[in-house]
This record gives C-alpha cells, sequence and structure tokens, in this order.
C-alpha cells in the first residue's frame, strides 16, 4: 500500500506558461461553508501549466522520466495544475476540508479540448502529511512522483484529472487521517469530484468541458478507495462507466488473518498504527480501550498521533518510534494448542520472516486473540479459499470487526458498469491472490467481461492478449531491475515502483474502450 517511488520527476517543478496563481486572485468566489462538495475557491489557484512540448522535453531530460514516455506515450495534451480545497467528512461524518488537484488537459488538439472524459483517481498510502499533488512545482513535494505518472498517463492524453489528497494531508485540519475508512474515503473522492466539477469552465482552459463520462481508478490504498468509491456512487445512483481499482486491499479481512497468522507484508509496521488509528477515531472503543492493549509498551505511547507526520519515516526508525520491519515477536506464544502454536511460529518463508523481531510492535496476546476467532469464524478466502469467498459470518475480535466493516465483500454488491482489476502476483505489500483473485472469485457468477483481472506479471496469453504491451512492459523493467540490484532489488521495487505504471497504462487503455 506505500506510495509510488522513484520516478525523480523534478523538473516538472517549472511553470512554463502565464503565471501560474492566476486563477484565485480578488474576484474568485469564496465559500466557506464547509459543506460536503463545496468548492472553497472559484476558481481555484492554478499552480503550474505545461505545454505537451514542455511535459515531453522535461521528461526526457531525466532516465526516469524516460522511462515513464516508454510507458505512457508523448503528450497528446498540455496540462493545466489546480489546487482545489473542498468540504468533506472525517471518520465520524462531522464536516472537515481537504485539497487536492484537479489536472485540465490544455491545447489545441481535438483531444486535449471541449468535452472530456473525467478521471478520479486515488492516490497510495504516503505517511507524509505534507503529501500535495497539486504542488508539481515544489521539487521537495513528496507527491510529486505520483502526481507526476497521473498526469502523464491520463492528463497530457486528454482525460480531466481529479484527485483528492484526503483528509489529513496538506492544508486539512483533521489531526489524523481515515485509512482505509471505506464510508469516509469514498465520501471524500465524491466530494472532491463535486468540488472539481464546479471549477471546470471556470479556470484558464475554460473551453474544456465534462462529457459525462466518468472513470474511477487507484492504486494500493487508491485502490481499495477506487473500488469504495464505485460501490458508493452505484448506491447514490450515479453512472460510472468503468473503473480500474489497481493492487488495492480489497479483502481486507481475509488479508488481516493472513498477516495476523505470519504472512507478514512489506510496510506493515506504518500501515498499522495508520489502520488502527483511523478506526479507533471511527469506531471509538469498539477497537480498543488504550493503545497499551495492542501495541507494545516500547511503542504504544503517542502511537496514534505519530502518522501521517511532517517527520520523514526513516527518521521515526531511527528515533525508535517505530520498528522498521518487526511487527511480531520472534518469541511466539505457547498456547498449548498445537495446531496454533504451528500456525503462530515465526514462519519459514525468509521475506515473511522479516516481519519479527525482538523489538516487535504488535502484542503476542493480540496475535492469539485474533488467530483464536479466525479458526472459530473463518474468512472464506484463507487459509483455503471457499466457493463464494465470503466474509466470516460473526467476527468477535474487534480488529476483525472493523476489518469486515471495510472489506468489500461486505454488503455483497457487484459493479454495475466495466472493471479491471489489475495487480502483479509476487506483490509483497498488497497480496495479489488474497485481494484482487479474491474479488475476482466473489464476482465469478457475474456476466463474462465484467470483471476484468489483469496480472502484468504474467506471460502474454497470445497474439489477441490486449494487454500483452503491459506485460511484455513490466517483465523488461523488473529483468532491469534484477540486473541492477537482484531479487533484493526487485522485491523493494515491486509494489511501490515497478507495477504502477504498467497497471495505470492498462487501466487508461481499458478506458479508452468506452
Amino acid at each position: 500500500m506505500e506510495n509510488l517511488k522513484g520516478l525523480g520527476l523534478a523538473a516538472l517543478a517549472a511553470c512554463v506558461l502565464a503565471a501560474c496563481g492566476g486563477n484565485g486572485s480578488p474576484g474568485a468566489s469564496v465559500d466557506s461553508s464547509g459543506m460536503r462538495g463545496s468548492l472553497i475557491q472559484n476558481p481555484p489557484l492554478r499552480t503550474a501549466s505545461l505545454t505537451a512540448a514542455d511535459l515531453s522535453a522535461q521528461l526526457q531530460a531525466t532516465t526516469t522520466g524516460q522511462q515513464l514516455l516508454a510507458v505512457t506515450g508523448a503528450p497528446a495534451c498540455g496540462i493545466d495544475f489546480h489546487y482545489i480545497q473542498y468540504g468533506t467528512v472525517d471518520g465520524t461524518d462531522i464536516q472537515t476540508t481537504a485539497s487536492g488537484v484537479l489536472m485540465v488537459p490544455t491545447g489545441a488538439a481535438a483531444p486535449c479540448t471541449g468535452a472530456r472524459p473525467i478521471v478520479l483517481y486515488a492516490h497510495g498510502t504516503t505517511t507524509d502529511r505534507a503529501y500535495n499533488l497539486a504542488a508539481i512545482a515544489d521539487t521537495t513535494n513528496p507527491a510529486n512522483s505520483e502526481s507526476a505518472l497521473v498526469a502523464a498517463m491520463f492528463a497530457a492524453q486528454g482525460y480531466i484529472v481529479v484527485a483528492p489528497n484526503y483528509a489529513g494531508y496538506d492544508s486539512s485540519p483533521l489531526p489524523y487521517h481515515p485509512y482505509l475508512n471505506a464510508d469516509q474515503q469514498s465520501k471524500e473522492m465524491i466530494d472532491a469530484l463535486t468540488a472539481a466539477r464546479k471549477a471546470i469552465g471556470h479556470v484558464f482552459a475554460s473551453a474544456t468541458a465534462d462529457n459525462g463520462k466518468l472513470f474511477v481508478s487507484g492504486y494500493s490504498q487508491g485502490g481499495h478507495v477506487a473500488m469504495a468509491t464505485v460501490r458508493a456512487l452505484q448506491t447514490a445512483g450515479a453512472t460510472v462507466t468503468a473503473s480500474a481499482p489497481l493492487s488495492g486491499p480489497y479483502a481486507l479481512e481475509a488479508f488481516g488473518d493472513a498477516i495476523l497468522f505470519g504472512s507478514v507484508n512489506i510496510g506493515s509496521t506504518v500501515f498499522m498504527p495508520l489502520i488502527t488509528t483511523s478506526y479507533k477515531k471511527a469506531y471509538g472503543n469498539l477497537l480498543y480501550n488504550a493503545t497499551t492493549d495492542i501495541y507494545s509498551m516500547t511503542y504504544a505511547t503517542g502511537i496514534e498521533t505519530l502518522l501521517p507526520s511532517t517527520t520523514p519515516l526513516a527518521t521515526l526508525f531511527a528515533q525508535n518510534k517505530l520498528p522498521q520491519t518487526a511487527l511480531f515477536s520472534s518469541t511466539t506464544p505457547v498456547t498449548g494448542n498445537a495446531t496454533l502454536d504451528a500456525a503462530l511460529a515465526v514462519p519459514a518463508n525468509p521475506l515473511f520472516a522479516t516481519g519479527f523481531g525482538t523489538s516487535n510492535l504488535i502484542l503476542n496476546s493480540v496475535r492469539v486473540a485474533y488467530a483464536l476467532d479466525a479458526l472459530a469464524s473463518p474468512d472464506g478466502a484463507v487459509p483455503t479459499p471457499q466457493p463464494g469467498v465470503p466474509v466470516a459470518a460473526a467476527p468477535l475480535h474487534p480488529l476483525r470487526q472493523t476489518l469486515k466493516l471495510n472489506d468489500l465483500r461486505n454488503g455483497a454488491w457487484a459493479p454495475a458498469a466495466p472493471m479491471l482489476l489489475c495487480g502483479g502476483n509476487a506483490d509483497p505489500t498488497v497480496f495479489f491472490s488474497v485481494n484482487t483473485q479474491t474479488m475476482q472469485a466473489f464476482w465469478a457468477a457475474l456476466p463474462v467481461g465484467l470483471v476484468t483481472v489483469l496480472d502484468v506479471d504474467s506471460a502474454p496469453t497470445g497474439p489477441a492478449d490486449p494487454f500483452a504491451a503491459a506485460k511484455l512492459g513490466f517483465a523488461q523493467a523488473k529483468a532491469q531491475t534484477f540486473a541492477a540490484g537482484g531479487q533484493t532489488a526487485v522485491v523493494q521495487a515491486y509494489h511501490g515502483g515497478l507495477v504502477p505504471p504498467f497497471c495505470a497504462a492498462s487501466a487508461r487503455g481499458f478506458f479508452s474502450q468506452f
């Protein structure tokens, strides 16, 4: 669920056309109501403006930019970046505000002006509170890599892009982030879209309009957010043209079960505080009474205010605010139940074993209680997938209960419009089999073609494979990464660097059919 890394597109900092702050000058309307979907400043501030030629030249100036262009193709359009601030809600439906970016394609070419489709995009996990997808002119902004990818992949090809930074980030006053809260995050996506649509037609590129087609996508955490948003839009009676959740933790209860039984994913010591704080704020004492109920004494104090943070994650590790990898204790619990003890032992898989150590985050007592609940009320997806892969009927452990509330199998819904699920089968951060393939099985009875599943880490099925280019490109990128740093480099880059551009390119190709 970690965010995209390594694109290194600092050259996008230049604002190469008219003064970027032209919108938002005196005369702009201000809505300070804080109501859901309100656009606080209209027209919103323009933070950067690039022609197609300028964007192409700046990407060509770096190796990583060239690699990105090889996947996205040459820009057809320029892009105006606008900073939007809007009213939304927190995890308990209390009004708050958040911010994001509106990317508007520009230029005289046919795909760049007039009525254009919208991509509503949800970003991946970040621990940096300063994350701002609109701050493309700030070379230090942690969102630049993902913002550049989305801009080059979608906005530069004629899609209007709306992407929230999420409540709890950038200028949002919320002191925490409602992480993987399906209800709040889907509402916020809809609120950002509502606000952005109020700006379209009032910005510099006033000839660019919304043609009514809506595509929803997002990567990692954003994959979960995107799928939850499709569900929420359908429930509200809104039309989604097509969607592409990418590498997301959709089957949260099953994912939690896999992790607590020892299949520890990369980044787990970061994801756990984000998710428990989010659910504590939303559900109160359903989750826990005190942080010492879940966390070891070494880390319990202050953990609810730790993330997101303006302190770099490496510094938090160095200050021993969080363990880098040790989610669980390497001294595993002894319950007297031989089957349970074996299930809770340090796994033989060396990757999963790195999630165990002597200075661990999660208490052994939590693992035991969680495991007992999972055995008494099993999830349909793990350890052995069952027909229909249902969530557990009646979980009693509080963490399992909150995971079930936000598991996207909960509610027995199905997409009404075409959906692409993309990921890589060897993902060490968001497990493909537990999440993407579980949702595929959950929707197995749907009409053929409604849900398409793509494993970019697989061979093309033949000359008619519509995703052959993405699969071959991924294989080449993985081989280059291996040649440079071996298997360790591949594992480290897999979720945050290797998969994202190829799944995003596949999403764009998928959307182009509709």
